[in-house]
């Protein structure tokens, strides 16, 4: 199947405009986990999607505490060179193998990112990372100086094909790119979670590829959840202890979602896929990444990547963030080009 694809940034890489998020892929036992998840569900999850046409599954180092990138590996074993997506990863968070309930550090001295890279390739089982991301400012002392040249320099070496940062700010991000072109950006971006619109701004001005995370907000706006959902959730999984599945907020996000429905009927589509493609209609976004525990839940969320919601279609939902109040941020998108 052929879907499509937006230019991501400068990197001379086209990729579609959803990708697969392999963070579930992790499973449970660790800090941030979605709790347990069978690895033949997530092996056929992944080639599912690929096989439907999405050319490009995201993960990081710290899923699963290196388990998610070995699981990507093996979804990849089979498929010719040619057929293959674009593997992207992350870095800078180290984790304590005694301890796997211990938050992550948040670490970026050129040093330690130089063993994580290995360890990476070595995960994966490639010779290249098609783009290597900063995971989360580092909290180790080390400037942003030091961890951005060291992703600069694994560029030079090969190591890596594109370097990105998620989850940095304007000004950062400004500080970066004077030492060298940010190729990416992985901010966290949707119809509930909008504080990030600055940075898409800032991308859209310089040329940096954008791929936003959780669109759905954590399966909020999937259309599918609801309070007794939310109430059963599974102890290891992180959205168990997150405001946003609580009280007022969460009856806010599912009011939102519930609104939603509408614009999916004129669509012929899923309340997901136009949580989805919400994000796609603002000027700078490249793509976006969702997760998926089955080749079931690929299906859900797969038609978003050819949905172009109307004018009249961002207006109502605009209209409906502002009457359930749920989020903070801006409310329209600035249109694209």
């Amino acid at each position: 199947m052929t879907l499509p694809t937006r230019p991501l940034g400068k990197t001379g890489m086209e990729i579609t405009t959803v990708g697969f998020g392999a963070w579930a892929a992790g499973g449970g036992g660790w800090a941030y986990s979605w709790g347990p998840q069978d690895d033949e569900q997530s092996v056929a999850a992944i080639r599912h999607a690929v096989a439907a046409g999405i050319n490009w599954v995201d993960t990081a180092a710290v899923y699963g505490l290196g388990h998610s990138e070995e699981v990507v590996a093996k979804a990849m074993e089979g498929i010719p060179q040619a057929d293959r997506p674009y593997i992207f990863t992350k870095c800078g968070l180290r984790w304590d193998d005694k301890d796997p309930y211990a938050p992550a550090r948040r670490v970026g001295s050129p040093a330690s990112l130089a063993e994580e890279v290995e360890a990476s390739l070595r995960r994966l089982q490639v010779e290249t990372i098609d783009l290597y991301q900063m995971h989360w400012p580092a909290e180790d002392g080390a400037a942003l100086e030091d961890y951005w040249g060291a992703l600069l320099e694994l560029k030079q070496q090969g190591k890596i094909r594109a370097a990105g940062l998620s989850n940095h700010d304007v000004a950062q991000l400004s500080r970066a790119e004077a030492l060298g072109h940010v190729d990416s950006l992985q901010p966290p971006f949707s119809a509930i979670r909008r504080a990030s619109a600055a940075e898409i701004g800032w991308c859209a001005e310089h040329s940096t590829g954008v791929i936003v995370y959780s669109p759905m907000q954590a399966g909020l706006l999937t259309g599918a959840f609801d309070e007794q959902r939310a109430a059963s959730l599974h102890k290891d999984d992180w959205r168990a202890g997150n405001p946003e599945f609580q009280g007022e907020r969460l009856r806010r996000n599912l009011a939102l979602a519930a609104a939603l429905r509408p614009v999916a009927e004129r669509h012929s589509t899923t309340t997901a896929a136009v949580a989805i493609a919400w994000t796609l209609a603002w000027e700078g976004v490249t793509g976006a990444i969702v997760g998926a525990r089955s080749p079931e839940q690929v299906d859900g969320w797969l038609p978003a990547a050819g949905l172009v919601l109307t004018g009249q279609d961002l207006e109502e939902i605009g209209a409906a963030i502002g009457s359930t109040g749920a989020g903070e941020g801006p409310a329209l998108p600035r249109a694209r080009a």
